[in-house]
């Protein structure tokens, strides 16, 4: 086997792995479903097998389907995640079972499989990076649901390094153009994709992700009980659910404690805030008297690289992600203390833009120009239009294949069961259009009177 087929069997057999851990469960956490919002933990386990023997057996290996009967219970667009558990699905023992058999076969499609092949699909092992990369993303989700369940084995507190020095708290891109997307991944999803110009007027973001202690600053000063800070969706959105603090987070006297996979611990103030929703993310940055980053600001400042002329594959050059990088795949199960990567700063000197925590951007999920569906229009143009925000960036759960800078995830702006955060910018005035300037602490004098905008999770297949 090439080494190109071999890194591709290796990354199989990674994402295999990881659901089958998240999955070592008994039969009653695996079929049981923890919130409304998620699936059963071994729907997700038969969807990713049915996904990939859709995708890699019946489309590129034309191997006559296994199971077909499964097919619409395993649609996730034909059934709400509530309605999963009424659904005749696979027990888990069979699922297992089939998935397994579907793996076999698609690692002899693999062998048929030429990196310079015409067909798209088979082109650079695309189905093969498309399914790699589905798994993953069910992986993660799984994850959340586990979070959800409490499950106390799942906790890993894995080797982090320590936070950095506070160092200036907002880094300065500069007005100019630059490239947004992608047409070179080859592994890269049709939203990333075609590669095109912007130009952005200079502006002012966060170096590092608004942490813990920033965010329970916004709590004392009353930030979910004054509506000056809250949008009109924000607002509702808040009397409905009762937030009061990011989910998994309580109070006990002057102590704020969260919960993680069962485990009750006081917040460490000095890690990204995690678990907020976009509405949340957006009253903070108000109060703040900041805004959130375009979705556009923020990939220019994730990988952009003007002194080159082009844009980076992660934010630190074209080393895959690594220790000294970026916290990323569950090496442990929170994120890293804030400033703990400056190895992987931004070329403007942004950290912690990979990995730690998804972090929303101000912008809905929209079509770069000249977009097309590939190879199925229910991965992303579905979804397009206002009712979804973008989130960038990745988290700790996220595995590498999904880290690169172009890469677009969505939600919509009430979720936060998702391992969510957020940083802020802010527009940069006429003079200060290449010269630096600290970042104002987000207190009483920082605050203005906000602008008031007008007026269930997605699935990847």
């Amino acid at each position: 086997m090439s080494d190109f087929k071999e890194r591709i069997a290796a990354e199989l057999t990674a994402a295999r792995n990881r659901s089958m851990a998240y999955t070592d469960a008994e039969d009653d956490l695996l079929v049981r479903q923890h919130s409304p919002l998620m699936s059963p933990l071994v729907w997700d386990l038969a969807h990713v097998g049915n996904y990939e023997e859709l995708w890699v057996l019946r489309q590129v290996g034309g191997i006559t389907p296994l199971r077909p009967e499964i097919d619409d219970l395993y649609d996730a667009f034909k059934h709400p995640r509530a309605d999963r558990p009424s659904l005749p699905i696979l027990e888990p023992v069979e699922a297992r079972r089939y998935i397994e058999g579907v793996r076999g076969r698609v690692l002899d499609v693999l062998d048929t499989v030429d990196p310079h092949d015409p067909d798209p699909l088979r082109r650079y092992g695309f189905v093969f990076g498309l399914v790699i990369q589905h798994e993953h993303q069910h992986d993660e989700t799984m994850l959340a649901t586990l979070q959800l369940s409490g499950r106390p084995d799942l906790v890993r507190d894995g080797d982090l390094p320590p936070g950095g020095p506070p160092g200036s708290g907002e880094v300065f891109v500069p007005a100019g153009p630059f490239m947004m997307g992608t047409d070179t991944q080859p592994w890269a999803y049709d939203n990333e994709r075609p590669a095109h110009r912007l130009d952005l007027p200079g502006y002012w973001i966060d170096r590092l992700p608004v942490g813990n202690r920033a965010y329970a600053d916004f709590i004392e000063d009353g930030g979910y009980d004054d509506p000056r800070w809250w949008a009109p969706d924000g607002l509702r959105w808040l009397q409905r659910s009762r937030a009061f603090a990011p989910l998994f987070w309580t109070r006990d006297g002057d102590t704020w404690w969260r919960t993680r996979f069962g485990r009750t611990e006081p917040v460490p103030m000095d890690e990204p805030v995690q678990h907020v929703c976009w509405y949340e993310a957006d009253a903070y940055a108000r109060w703040a008297g900041r805004r959130l980053p375009t979705e556009a600001e923020w990939e220019k400042a994730c990988g952009w690289d003007a002194e080159a002329g082009r844009a980076r594959t992660y934010p630190w050059g074209e080393d895959t992600p690594g220790p000294g990088t970026a916290n990323l795949g569950h090496r442990a199960a929170r994120p890293a203390p804030l400033g703990a990567f400056p190895s992987g700063a931004s070329p403007c000197g942004a950290e912690q833009m990979i990995g730690d925590v998804w972090e929303w951007t101000g912008s809905w999920f929209l079509p770069h120009p000249g977009f097309r569906s590939f190879p199925y229009r229910e991965y992303s143009e579905v979804f397009f239009g206002s009712r979804y925000r973008v989130l960038r960036g990745g988290s700790w759960a996220s595995d590498p294949s999904v880290v690169r800078t172009t890469f677009r995830n969505w939600d919509r702006p009430e979720r936060r069961q998702i391992f969510s955060g957020f940083r802020c910018a802010r527009s940069a005035s006429p003079e200060h259009s290449s010269e630096h300037s600290p970042r104002r602490s987000p207190g009483r004098s920082a605050r203005r009177s906000p602008e008031r905008p007008a007026e269930h999770p997605p699935e990847r297949g």
